[in-house]
């Protein structure tokens, strides 16, 4: 898979981010007001830029892979 040198677009880490800390697509739906089929594709097209799995897909919930973690712990460094 190709990874993209640049950074993601911006407007996929309010996703991201909300994804990361509330662990469910629907209720990250409720609080940015999209529908849960926008932050599945969010999060989709985030992976698809940094050529890696960020959340393993369960039923009802999702969990952060490793490399989530990692990128969830680098968001938040930018934001603090």
């Amino acid at each position: 898979m190709k990874v993209s040198k640049r950074p993601p677009p911006l407007q996929l880490l309010p996703a991201f981010e909300a994804s990361a800390r509330l662990l469910r697509f629907s209720k990250v739906a409720q609080e940015l007001h999209l529908s849960t089929s926008a932050i599945s594709q969010q999060i989709k097209q985030l992976e698809s830029l940094l050529g890696q799995a960020l959340f393993l897909r369960l039923t009802r919930r999702i969990e952060l892979t490793d490399a989530g973690a990692q990128f969830f712990r680098g968001s938040l460094s930018l934001v603090l």
